[in-house]
């Protein structure tokens, strides 16, 4: 009985020492010229540090839930070769943030400038009709302001003595044999001196009566918008009776912002609308920007002819004004969301190619002409193909200020952890 189990004891042994046998055999290390076994995995980059990117300021050595916002810390990894200004972000965060991009483009800023102005006369087509004798007004045939007359049209009726004196010594000279033409030639100007027109002094001399009672015409068509005579009055040499303003042509007087006001030039063709026509449209033409800033709203004046032949447009009116004042010259545009204007600087955040599988953003600073439309003009700074960040930038440029002046500023407050 003692016998066989030593011999069984003896046999387990045997057969455990063949499994550690094999067991070594089957894992011997491959040698240099074995191409079967697999490379070994890169070491997995560690983390320098967590943080909040809503609190940068702080720094956490192990990763958790920020104590300051609902969300999880983020890490932050050496950036090998990367710039020394600038900020390298994981992609994943980088949609977290909401960080858009755009590119920059050359092409024609699209300046369409709207503006609101008010229709009133052109004072450039303006007659006064006065007395040129004194006299006495009989007739009336304009009695109200603002009456329209055509040209040639009888405005009043006078009873001028002087008149009657001046064309009977006409007549006179005329029927006496002893005058000499250039005598008669001279009472003749004098007739016209006095205010009576080429038809009057023609009659005259057909029928050889006197006219003392003349009838004043309006000089051209338009509008009576002053009237400083009634029937009955008596008038002096020289008192203005009339003002007509004509109509034929309007001026549109339109508010420029000072910032704009380099957009417009004499010339510029301009379309206009008003209210009591809606859905026509007038053209005009920019005739001055007149030299006189409204300290209040900061807005120059803008005069534009506009062709009223109908008539249709009064004093008055409101009307709006779009302009069109690109001039064709090529330039690098960017969104105008993509512009940070700090006061002492223009930055955009250029988005740029960096380590495998991270984003790196780097503040750049510019120079910018007009802005029209949601874009920008850049006159240098960046080239075409660049591309920049539209939101988040604010966020980007802040990173960036503190990476900057890391050397400069106190060491920053390092936590043990973070709240689970």
């Amino acid at each position: 009985m003692k016998q066989s189990i030593a011999y069984a004891l003896a046999a387990l042994g045997l057969v455990g020492a063949g499994i550690v046998v094999g067991q070594r055999l089957g894992h011997t290390p491959a040698g240099p010229e074995s191409t079967g076994a697999a490379a070994p995995a890169p070491a997995e980059k560690k983390p320098l540090y967590w943080r909040d990117p809503m609190y940068p300021q702080h720094r956490f050595d192990q990763p958790g839930k920020s104590p300051f916002m609902d969300m999880m810390l983020v890490p932050v990894y050496a950036e090998d070769g990367a710039a020394p200004q600038g900020v390298t972000i994981d992609p994943r965060m980088a949609q977290n943030l909401g960080i858009r991009t755009a590119g920059v483009e050359r092409g024609t800023l699209q300046r369409s400038l709207r503006l609101a102005g008010n229709v009133t006369f052109d004072e450039r087509a303006v007659a006064l009709v006065q007395a040129r004798v004194s006299g006495y007004v009989e007739r009336l045939f304009v009695r109200a302001p603002l009456d329209r007359v055509r040209q040639g049209e009888p405005l009043a009726e006078l009873l001028a003595p002087e008149w009657v004196a001046a064309q009977e010594e006409y007549l006179a000279l005329r029927r006496a044999p002893q005058a000499g033409p250039g005598l008669r030639e001279a009472a003749r100007q004098r007739l016209a001196l006095l205010g009576m027109s080429e038809t009057t002094i023609a009659a005259i001399e057909a029928d050889g009566q006197p006219r003392p009672r003349i009838t004043l015409t309006a000089p051209l068509a338009g509008v009576v918008t002053e009237l400083a005579v009634r029937e009955g009055s008596t008038v002096m040499a020289g008192t203005p009776l009339f003002r007509i303003n004509g109509l034929s042509t309007v001026w549109v007087l339109a508010d420029v912002p000072e910032a704009q006001a380099g957009w417009l030039k004499p010339g510029t063709a301009v379309a206009i609308g008003v209210p009591a026509y809606p859905g026509e449209s007038l053209t005009g033409r920019v005739g001055a920007l007149l030299p006189d800033v409204n300290p209040g709203t900061r807005t120059l004046k803008a005069r534009i002819e506009v062709p009223n032949a109908r008539g249709r447009l009064a004093p008055g009116m409101f009307a709006n004004i779009v302009a069109d004042t690109r001039d064709g010259t090529s330039a690098l545009l960017v969104p105008t969301e993509a512009v940070i204007a700090t006061g002492k600087r223009t930055v955009v955040i250029v988005a740029v190619a960096g380590s495998p599988g991270r984003l790196h953003f780097t503040p750049t600073d510019i120079d910018i002409g007009s802005e029209a439309n949601g874009m920008t003009e850049v006159l240098r700074g960046l080239d075409a193909g660049a591309r920049v960040v539209l939101s988040g930038q604010f966020l980007i440029d802040s990173e960036a200020s503190l990476k900057a002046s890391a050397t400069r500023m106190a060491p920053a407050t390092h936590g043990t952890g973070a709240h689970p």
